[in-house]
């Protein structure tokens, strides 16, 4: 290991581990090393007490969101169906500024009969709206450097949580996670609307159907040309966003990609991540907008494009992507390929093998194609249909599919289909991708956050008890 990679693996280790700076006097670089994978594996363990966890039912959930900037007034149009059918109320908002929150209280007026009250003005006002006794459930819409710790205050006020990402993003926050909502038994919940898009809930269901055969491989990405939007002053607020890329070099939105590939993969249930290795291209796209922009940074730490491998334990294959500085066409890939199907997505295309070997195959022509889209449509989205497209300004639908289930899984007393150990396991991968980065890419130990409950086959939840 050169100097500069050894410097940097321990500059990394405290901001993912918790450690001391003190760990590494007067040690060389490969008992440091040795030291780091030693820590990452005798983490403390999970309990595993979460999985299938089914808390009380909530026939009206009554929900307060923090955070009212861009994702969290889309969010909140999410509503308008639960509310109209008394499965929901949204009782609570929360956010630095008036005029957020009060803007999106009006929108509120227009689908149900009662206004929120409003929590604003300083850094702490979040933790009333946490505090109340007639919340059940909050989501977290903020920058990322708070979910960890909204997340943790809120299951700490027996509330549930939901969290767009990441949920956290060092190892360390990832245990306090699992600590806290193992021990106070609340739903932590990953909010990954991509999980519930039209596509990836067809293939899921395909894959479940045996129409694949043994998933071997996927690939997921997060490929969303962001510099312009990053930069601005207003969009994302004090342009908090592109400060990760100044100071960072990974995957630092995994969910997109990782989201859908392992629940293909049954991640968590029969399966789990192995270990991983990362690298990162220059950030040569990202300082050319910088300089369009005339941006005041002309230099960043993250490259343009992070691929990370990961391996399963049971062998399999992920490459998972992420790149919101090159020009191009925005992509989620959706690859995944069996031993009688693939599927590729953007444009979606699928192959469906034949029993005997054969040369020159190609991808289903439209009308084939069209049938099985037709015959493995995931019945969610059947039931769903007419609410999908009265939504569809939630990103096509899925964040609506995101809410629905979300809120009626509560009313019924369900596990949801995001659990505490897939939050946990999907925001990993971002420190763990930083540490391998600054490691040369070297393999990686992904922790076992689950408490050896992912050695235990079981169907995924979103292919169950259609509400």
């Amino acid at each position: 290991m050169n100097r500069k990679s050894f410097l940097n693996l321990t500059a990394r280790a405290g901001l993912f581990l918790g450690l001391a700076p003190s760990m590494f006097a007067n040690k060389s670089s490969e008992t440091i090393e040795k030291e780091l994978v030693e820590e990452l594996l005798n983490q403390k363990k999970a309990l595993g007490n979460a999985v299938g966890l089914s808390a009380d039912p909530i026939s009206k959930v009554c929900v307060g969101i923090i955070g009212m900037g861009n994702r969290g007034s889309v969010l909140i149009q999410m509503f308008d169906y639960l509310i109209k059918n008394n499965h929901a109320e949204i009782v609570a908002l929360s956010d630095l500024k008036q005029d957020k929150v009060e803007k999106n209280n009006e929108y509120l007026k227009t689908i149900q009969n009662s206004s929120a009250d409003l929590y604003y003005g300083n850094e702490n006002e979040w933790k009333k709206l946490a505090e109340r006794d007639d919340i059940d459930l909050i989501l977290i819409a903020t920058p990322w450097n708070y979910h960890t710790e909204m997340s943790v205050y809120g299951m700490e006020q027996g509330k549930h949580v939901a969290c767009e990402q990441p949920m956290a993003m060092t190892l360390e926050d990832c245990w306090k996670l699992i600590e806290v909502a193992e021990r106070t038994q609340k739903h932590c919940m990953y909010m990954e609307n991509c999980c519930f898009n039209g596509e990836e809930l067809w293939v899921l269901n395909m894959i479940d159907q045996g129409v694949f055969g043994d998933i071997n491989h996927a690939e997921g990405a997060y490929i969303h040309d962001l510099r312009k939007h990053m930069m601005d002053a207003t969009y994302y607020e004090n342009q908090w966003r592109i400060k990760h890329h100044e100071t960072k070099n990974g995957n630092f939105y995994t969910g997109h990609g990782l989201g859908p590939t392992s629940f293909y993969m049954d991640i968590g249930r029969g399966d789990n991540y192995d270990y991983l290795t990362s690298m990162s291209s220059r950030d040569d796209s990202l300082k050319l907008g910088a300089e369009i922009e005339d941006f005041p940074v002309k230099k960043f730490a993250c490259g343009d494009m992070n691929t990370t491998l990961i391996k399963t334990k049971l062998g399999r294959t992920i490459m998972l992507q992420f790149d919101t500085h090159t020009g191009r066409p925005y992509s989620r890939l959706n690859n995944v390929f069996g031993t009688k199907a693939a599927h590729e997505g953007y444009p979606s295309r699928l192959y469906v093998g034949q029993d005997e070997l054969q040369w020159g195959h190609s991808w289903l022509k439209d009308e084939e194609y069209k049938e099985y889209r037709e015959r493995y449509d995931h019945p969610l989205w059947n039931k769903l249909r007419t609410q999908i497209d009265a939504n569809a300004v939630g990103h096509g639908g899925m964040d609506f599919v995101m809410v629905y289930r979300l809120i009626r899984c509560l009313n019924e007393g369900l596990p949801l289909d995001i659990n505490l150990y897939d939050s946990v396991l999907w925001s990993a991968i971002t420190p763990l991708s930083e540490l391998s980065v600054a490691n040369n890419s070297a393999r990686t130990i992904v922790p076992d956050f689950t408490g050896g409950t992912w050695e235990t086959p079981r169907k995924n939840e979103v292919l169950r008890d259609i509400l």
